[in-house]
């Protein structure tokens, strides 16, 4: 049996933090993301330091990408029997300014990616699953309320954290856990590309690497979701008390978020 450990985005940010951390699971790694050579730069940095690494570049968006990612791990099967003890879906991106101001390509890339990849990845992987298994879906503290300036994203990681609670309650019988992990700021790529390079930085963003690792504890413990900071655990308590009419309408009035737009 060959356990492998699925992590997507895994080339830059979080993902590749996941890959650290896991790195001593026991298990092969899968780092999937379509920038191929920071994928061989970080698997063959993994390798040398004794885990088994396998560099994927794909684009696992839309339909399309999921359909390409089961043949990958259909003839990755036949090869020898999988077992699949982490699925971290960790690809996705965001686009700041209002909808109306954004390119609709971009926006509805954001929903295959955020939104059918996450969801179609899950559906390939979970036959592969066991026991012990375990799902991270990377939702965002965007999720617990509609956000203007945020439109699109803060729909798709809504969709990511309502999903994972129920995907956690059908297969809890199974053994498996889902973990939803719903960060605010952290210090990502995140802003220089949902700002088109107007912010070059996320603003007071948390480290990555903590952020991963509460994650993974979490998840080690069942854990339904994961928020690192206090204050992020304390926005999303307080979201429930805030009608969603208002958290729309305070958002778009007072938080904008700056996008070079061409």
């Amino acid at each position: 049996m060959r356990r492998i450990i699925v992590i997507t985005g895994a080339s830059s940010g979080m993902g590749e933090c996941f890959a650290r951390q896991l790195k001593d699971e026991g298990a092969e790694l899968f780092l999937v993301a379509r920038r191929l050579d920071r994928l061989e730069k970080l698997s063959a940095e993994l390798c040398e330091n004794g885990a088994k690494a396998k560099a994927v570049q794909m684009d696992i968006s839309a339909q399309r990408g999921v359909n390409e990612f089961k043949a990958f791990i259909e003839s990755e099967n036949q090869k020898e029997e999988l077992e699949i003890t982490w699925l971290v879906n960790n690809a996705g991106f965001g686009t700041y300014g209002k909808f109306a101001d954004t390119p609709l390509d971009a926006q509805l890339n954001m929903v295959d990616l955020n939104c059918t990849a996450l969801t179609g990845l899950c559906g390939v992987c979970l036959p592969y699953m066991k026991s012990g298994s375990r799902i991270v879906n990377v939702a965002s503290l965007a999720s617990f309320l509609p956000l203007g300036n945020f439109a699109v994203y803060g729909a798709t990681k809504s969709f990511v954290l309502s999903f994972s609670y129920a995907l956690a309650a059908e297969v809890k019988a199974r053994g498996i856990s889902v973990t939803a992990l719903c960060p605010g700021p952290v210090s990502t790529e995140f802003a220089a590309v949902a700002s088109a390079g107007a912010r070059k930085e996320v603003l007071h963003g948390k480290s990555a690497e903590k952020v991963v690792a509460h994650c993974i504890k979490r998840a080690r413990k069942g854990k339904k979701a994961a928020l690192f900071a206090p204050k992020w655990k304390i926005t999303a308590f307080m979201s429930h008390f805030i009608p969603r009419e208002l958290g729309a309408w305070f958002t778009n009035k007072y938080c904008p978020r700056p996008r070079n737009n061409p």
